[in-house]
């Protein structure tokens, strides 16, 4: 087992976390000046709008944006008091919570998303090629393969009980 790293992955892993870091400032502050969403809330909207009937349980939102179920649960909660979402029992087992987005929801998400999409062409996309933009996502598509492999403890999707 390596007991260090080279310098070109120290510069890596430099380079990712400082990118990662003023992106996700840039990409926040967007977010909450166009539509007082939080990143996680975002995410959140965005995933139930992309699902094909709307909605999606708890537990699921929670594996896919990797965040406690607690925070997440949260979240929820302040979306649902703004009218973006609703949470329900989920049918056929009533500890399991379902979220939908609601027409609220989607318009919040029509405001903001043109200027999210602005600031991600502007200050990530714009000095990559097509060539450049591919191999990103190939690299970082591998990478978060290989972390999903063994995910924190708070995105490990639970056991469902028979």
């Amino acid at each position: 087992m390596p007991s260090s790293l080279t310098a070109t992955q120290l510069g890596a892993y430099f380079t990712l976390t400082e990118v990662s870091a003023l992106l996700r400032h840039a990409v926040e502050k967007q977010l909450r000046d166009a539509g007082c969403l939080s990143y996680v809330q975002f995410q959140l909207l965005t995933r139930l709008n992309d699902a094909q009937d709307g909605q999606r349980r708890m537990t699921d939102l929670a594996d896919g944006v990797v965040y406690s179920r607690s925070g997440l649960t949260y979240q929820a909660q302040l979306l649902e008091e703004r009218g973006f979402v609703t949470r329900s029992p989920a049918p056929g087992d009533e500890r399991s919570i379902v979220v939908a987005v609601t027409e609220a929801g989607r318009d919040v998400l029509a405001t903001v998303l043109p200027g999210h999409i602005q600031a991600l062409q502007d200050l990530l996309f714009a000095n990559l090629s097509v060539t450049d933009v591919n191999e990103l996502a190939r690299i970082l598509e591998q990478a978060a393969d290989h972390l999903r492999s063994t995910p924190p403890r708070s995105s490990t999707p639970r056991r469902r009980k028979t």
